[in-house]
């Protein structure tokens, strides 16, 4: 049986460039499993590589079908924007296994809807004054840039992902980020000890 590796952690802790490169490099056989959101798609981005961008209107008729298995919803300056994993036939677990980029509660989800044994958690920490640096180096990059949105989002997180909350989903590995090509090789070898 596969299983899904959900990589997590809180806001610029480098999670899509370890996700990036741990595809890349081709020594994990590993699918990926793109989430949807309904937020505006970013400068740099692109629809089905990070996620399917879709209507609130698609993310309602999916919610209608239940094919949603994990969906968050979050209340920005910029209004509602969802974001979730549906169940739409990109997961087989009796033929992959598969990488995933979610929150502490996304994370939860999946691991009740497609059991313990199945889902492996891979969480990514920052000390959070560097966090804050790169948040605000990557905003700075976008054409009209968020930063009222990057601030509520880096509260949001101290909140999601408190110490309490952590030890209640059963997180005990952690990753430290401080340098991108050891926590990749880490990350990389904890999967291969997995799969």
């Amino acid at each position: 049986m596969g299983k899904i590796f959900c990589l997590m952690g809180k806001s610029s802790t480098g999670k899509d460039s370890i996700y990036h490169e741990l595809f890349s490099s081709n020594k994990l056989n590993i699918k990926k499993v793109i989430p949807y959101t309904t937020r505006p798609i970013r400068e740099g981005e692109a629809d089905g590589r990070e996620y399917f961008f879709c209507s609130k209107e698609t993310a309602e008729q999916l919610e209608q079908e239940k094919k949603i298995i994990e969906l968050r919803v979050y209340h920005t300056v910029y209004g509602d924007w969802k974001y979730f994993t549906a169940d739409d036939g990109q997961i087989n677990l009796s033929e992959n296994n598969y990488l995933l980029i979610g929150t502490l509660e996304a994370y939860l989800k999946i691991r009740d809807y497609f059991g313990e044994e199945a889902v492996v958690p891979i969480y990514v920490e920052v000390e959070d004054g560097e966090r804050l640096i790169r948040a605000i180096e990557r905003e700075r990059t976008q054409s009209v840039p968020k930063y009222e949105e990057m601030c509520r989002r880096f509260l949001a997180d101290a909140a999601d992902f408190s110490e309490e909350n952590l030890q209640k989903a059963g997180i005990k590995k952690r990753f430290v980020n401080e340098h991108l090509d050891k926590t990749i090789e880490e990350i990389t070898e904890f999967i291969e000890q997995r799969i």
